[in-house]
């Protein structure tokens, strides 16, 4: 019975306590939903003769959408303003990409987009967790955006060093550690086991033998795999046909490869500066050095070796007067063969 007794106290204080730090992690967090919606390009009429006949076709675009499911707690940073009273989907922070936060401790973000622009559907998502402390920091994220072609899992531990006396407002520091990457294998390019010693691409036997197209020669018919004719010449199979079998292998022998893992080596900054008139936020990763583990479909084996992969933003504001302001924003990535931006930049002026 006292044993009983004594698993029933442990049991209710460990509830107590996972309540409370359950309540302490989600504590100012802010669970958002939303659906925004714009006119997307005007339509365009399509004029076409046929048989000596005008016809003419609208070609219209759907509106443009997007829909936001979210949870953030991340401090906002001295120069970031909430205009809004609720979270629309459409805030865009630049600093989310910063390696450190504005505060030691716990924080997350778990955000999707459902999105369709100029008629083309994406998927966009970006999801982290980060932990910072006085000398190390530790992250995980997701990173998946479809307008890009980009999507890969990261996670790093790095060592954390600050330069000089922090003060409030005012923080450098330097990291270096290790990151891991899961992603599908960039670089690969599957149409390269198909071309020629001469240098051209046998597309019209990689149709034939891969993707399960056929030719009658007598009928001078080009047919899909389902039996459909989908060409009547060779000038129709060569410009329309083919560019669309050729993108269809790619993306059928991409989706047969696991994904692949890369260890890097990374170091990186962050700064942070702000009063009321100036700030400069300011963060950059660098990855010198990758493991080179032997993977059949590893970026080393499309690089010839080694490589740089690098991210960073920059976020600057300057108040000359009470009248005149002038702001840059953005943030680069560099990962693999791919490169994706985003900035702005502009003024202020204010008359009174």
């Amino acid at each position: 019975m006292k044993k009983f007794l004594i698993l029933i106290s442990f049991l209710i204080s460990f509830n107590a306590t996972a309540q409370l730090n359950l309540k302490k992690t989600f504590k100012f967090a802010t669970f958002y939903t939303a659906f925004n919606g714009a006119t997307s390009i005007s339509d365009v009429d399509i004029y076409s003769v046929n048989t000596g006949q005008l016809e003419q076709d609208i070609l219209e675009t759907p509106f443009d959408y997007t829909f936001s499911v979210g949870v953030r707690k991340i401090k906002r940073f001295g120069y970031e303003n909430r205009a809004n009273t609720f979270y629309n989907g459409t805030e865009k922070s630049y600093s989310d990409a910063a390696t450190l936060g504005l505060v030691d401790g716990f924080e997350f973000l778990f955000e999707v987009d459902f999105q369709r622009q100029f008629g083309e559907n994406y998927l966009n998502q970006n999801h982290f967790l980060r932990y910072v402390a006085d000398n190390w920091v530790a992250k995980v994220e997701y990173n998946e955006n479809g307008f890009v072609d980009i999507k890969y899992f990261e996670s790093s531990q790095r060592y954390r060093q600050p330069i000089g006396e922090e003060h409030i407002g005012d923080k450098l520091s330097i990291n270096i550690g290790t990151v891991q990457r899961l992603s599908k294998p960039y670089g690969y390019d599957p149409l390269n086991e198909w071309v020629l010693d001469n240098g051209s691409l046998h597309y019209t036997f990689l149709a034939l033998e891969e993707m399960g197209y056929s030719i009658s020669v007598q009928n001078n018919e080009y047919y899909d795999p389902s039996g459909n004719v989908v060409a009547t010449s060779p000038e129709v199979w060569d410009e329309v046909v083919i560019p669309q079998v050729l993108s269809d292998y790619v993306t059928k022998k991409q989706n047969e490869i696991n994904r692949t893992i890369e260890y890097s080596a990374v170091i990186g900054f962050d700064y942070y500066h702000f009063d009321k008139d100036f700030w400069l936020h300011s963060w950059g990763n660098l990855m010198p050095y990758h493991v080179d583990t032997d993977n059949e479909f590893s970026y080393h084996k499309y690089n010839n070796g080694q490589w740089l992969d690098y991210s960073g933003g920059l976020i600057f504001g300057y108040r000359y007067n009470r009248h005149l302001g002038v702001f840059l924003e953005g943030k680069y990535n560099k990962y693999w063969n791919r490169e994706w931006h985003d900035f702005s930049i502009g003024l202020n002026y204010v008359i009174f």
